[in-house]
């Protein structure tokens, strides 16, 4: 398998600096480089393969090509390529923003919402940021003090230094403040909540939007305990696990490890430079350079002086899975959790005239309605199972023929995923088993 070594999507905001094209090697021909998005698969800024048969090719296609596999066993409760990586050089402050979760985000943005780790790779001596709230503040005092500008005086100002990490879950108001060059690991959203942007004009000489009913529907309202201990990582989360790598160039020369099919590897270079060799192929790398691993590449080993993150995904922790038996006249739903003990069943009625649209949102009502009994979200859902008799296209989720059930061609992954945003895996039911039976089958493949 491939060692990808990635070109970035570049950002331009008023905010941004020069260090990222004259102390990384980005080529931009703009003035100014906020942000470089360095390991991306998303539509506002993928990154762009430079080496090998993939050149020029997005790391998006090379993935929709190969396959899911490349990116491991535990990335399959995606549905999309979990993580972005970025670089960001603050010359002046970002505006004082929120994120929202995943719950909130799929259902009013149509996309993951955004919990972020920042590394500090570098900062002026008394740089601060903004990190969460010094005190409880209500509903209202957050709406007043966003109105009247007085929104700093509540915040907490946290004063940084090179090597720092703070871990940002979704609904922690935050910003970068000047002159901080971050690494930042993060989920694979692009969604953003401004509340307060220091009074500054865009290009257009407009104050820039603020997303105040939004922010204030996600924001935690609380004070903050920094440390969130991730030991031996510098951050682990369900999204994502990363970890600094390295290496002197004397006492450690070489750094070797193992990718295995649980999980790709993505590995930005903070400062040095060396190479890197996987399955029989070198990369030389520098400063500023991201590379791609692809899941089961196997041992690799890198040689020089370096610092570097490297960023995996592990599994979830007390994942649940959801399983659904279709059968004529009738679905058999389940919940079965980590230990494979079914956490709840039942069996709902779909008439065999009903429409496949229908039958999926009278399924993913019934599912929600189960979890909401249960005390769980979608967060703790890793994908769904569904076994249906008749003949399916299980990479395009399309029920392509099943004559108990009146369907041809349904794209019936789709549809659940309207109610359900989870993977849907489909297979074939095997015939005349019981209705039991189905269910576990249709469990075992999520």
């Amino acid at each position: 398998m491939p060692i990808l070594k990635l070109k970035p999507a570049c950002k331009e905001y008023i905010w941004g600096g020069t260090r990222l094209m004259t102390e990384f090697h980005k080529e931009y021909s703009g003035a100014t480089l906020a942000e470089t998005w360095e390991l991306s698969c998303h539509p506002d800024g993928p990154s762009t393969i430079l080496n090998g048969p993939w050149a020029g090719k997005t790391l998006a296609e090379y993935i929709q090509v190969q396959g899911r596999e490349v990116l491991g066993e535990n990335c399959r409760r995606f549905l999309e390529f979990p993580i972005l990586t970025k670089l960001i050089d603050a010359r002046d402050n970002l505006s004082i923003q929120v994120h929202p979760g995943n719950l909130y985000a799929l259902k009013n943005e149509h996309q993951y919402g955004k919990t972020e780790m920042w590394y500090v790779v570098d900062c002026k001596e008394g740089a601060f940021l903004y990190y969460g709230f010094s005190k409880e503040v209500d509903r209202e005092e957050f709406r007043r003090r966003i109105e009247n500008n007085t929104l700093l005086e509540v915040l907490n100002k946290v004063y940084v230094q090179k090597g720092d990490v703070l871990f940002i879950e979704a609904g922690t108001i935050h910003a970068i403040g000047k002159d901080i060059l971050i690494a930042e690991i993060q989920q694979n959203s692009n969604i953003t909540y401004r509340v307060y942007d220091y009074g500054r004009v865009g290009k257009d000489n407009k104050p820039r939007d603020l997303h105040i009913e939004k922010a204030l529907a996600v924001t935690r309202r609380i004070p903050l305990i920094r440390s969130r201990s991730a030991v031996p990582h510098l951050a682990r989360c369900d999204y994502f696990t990363v970890d600094k790598l390295n290496l002197d160039g004397e006492v450690m020369q070489t750094l070797s490890g193992r990718i295995t099919p649980a999980s790709f590897a993505g590995i930005l270079i903070l400062e040095g430079e060396g190479r890197i060799c996987c399955g029989g192929e070198t990369v030389e790398f520098r400063k500023g350079d991201s590379l791609f691993l692809p899941a089961g590449s196997g041992s690799f080993q890198i040689e020089g002086r370096c610092e570097a993150l490297l960023t995996t995904i592990e599994p979830k922790q007390d994942p649940v899975r959801i399983a659904v038996s279709l059968e004529p006249g009738c679905a058999q739903l389940g919940l079965m959790d980590k230990d494979q003990v079914w956490m709840e069943q039942q069996a709902v009625c779909v008439p065999e005239e009903e429409l496949p649209a229908q039958a999926a949102r009278q399924i993913g009502e019934a599912v929600q309605r189960m979890l909401d009994h249960q005390g769980l979200t979608l967060d703790r859902c890793v994908g769904i199972g569904v076994t249906v008799p008749g003949q399916v296209d299980r990479k395009a989720g399309r029920v392509l023929r099943s004559e108990a059930m009146g369907w041809t061609d349904v794209p019936f992954a789709q549809e659940l995923q309207k109610l359900l945003p989870l993977p849907v895996y489909l297979a074939k039911a095997a015939p005349d088993r019981p209705a039991e039976n189905g269910l576990a089958e249709a469990a075992g493949l999520v």
